[in-house]
């Protein structure tokens, strides 16, 4: 997953944006990633991702976090929401 891609599909969310949020502002709880443009407060489905790269970059080593391609990681998601998983908001990206 490169920079600019969408950590956050619900609420167009990139890497970028988390990672500075975090260089940034410096949360001491990955639960304070939701100040970040919202993220992680829509469907659901990237809290763990988001989690992942909050320990990274605690750890020093963000750039190193390893995350699912971009089209891989829309595919996950779509199967997450038609499974139940969450309901995305009106005005993300869309499932397929």
């Amino acid at each position: 997953m490169e920079p600019t891609d969408e950590l956050c599909l619900c609420f167009h969310v990139t890497r970028r944006k988390v990672e500075n949020y975090i260089r940034i502002e410096k949360p001491r709880r990955v639960g304070q990633l939701a100040d970040c443009y919202g993220a992680g407060t829509g469907c659901g489905w990237c809290r763990p991702y988001l989690e992942h790269l909050f320990k990274a970059t605690q750890e020093g080593d963000a750039e190193q976090a390893a995350l699912p391609t971009p089209e891989k990681y829309a595919a996950d998601r779509s199967g997450y929401v038609r499974d139940g998983g969450g309901t995305p908001p009106p005005g993300a990206t869309p499932t397929k």
